[in-house]
């Protein structure tokens, strides 16, 4: 499937391309963003694009970039994938620390969960956090996501350690009544 651009107000949504390598390796290098994602922090500009390429393989449903529209700098990722089930998805989402504090992955999310019920016919959406990832939950509240509860042991990281998993969920009902009733 080929992915749509999104345009909000102040972003483009558009497929992730290894073109992106080094605004995302900017942030990816980091400790504050990889880890609480669950992958290690990049070690070189070579990772960052391996990782861009397994990204926008055939997998899932698809990656996006997320690009302020007055800059044209890639700011983050976000993406909706599944495993087999075709009826649900999971969304995750990245975004450089400098950019953070500003709305800018509600907006993108906004954009693609309106994608995934609307242009995909899922029936749900999930989103899955550390239990100490405090923002991203914030994001997931001010989407409208409802906390269903903890998968214990839910996750193994990338160093093989496990975790806790904050699970949060939207079906295609909830969607329809809080952003087509507005």
């Amino acid at each position: 499937m080929k992915l749509p651009v999104l345009c909000t107000k102040r972003l483009i949504v558009r497929p992730l391309s290894v073109l992106d390598a080094d605004d995302m390796y900017e942030y990816a290098k980091t400790s504050m963003v990889g880890p609480m994602a669950g992958w290690p922090p990049h070690s070189s500009i070579a990772d960052t694009i391996s990782v861009i390429k397994t990204m926008t393989a055939p997998y899932g449903l698809g990656v996006w970039a997320i690009v302020l529209k007055e800059t044209g700098k890639m700011i983050g990722t976000i993406e909706l994938y599944n495993h087999i089930v075709h009826f649900k998805a999971e969304l995750g989402y990245s975004l450089n620390p400098s950019y953070w504090g500003h709305g800018y992955a509600t907006e993108a999310a906004k954009e693609v969960i309106a994608f995934g019920f609307e242009y995909l016919e899922l029936k749900r959406i999930e989103v899955g956090t550390f239990i100490d990832n405090y923002q991203s939950q914030r994001v997931c509240e001010k989407l409208g996501f409802i906390k269903e509860g903890i998968a214990r042991s839910g996750y193994v990281r990338y160093d093989g350690k496990v975790f806790d998993k904050m699970m949060f969920g939207m079906t295609d009902k909830e969607y329809r009544e809080m952003y087509k009733s507005k």
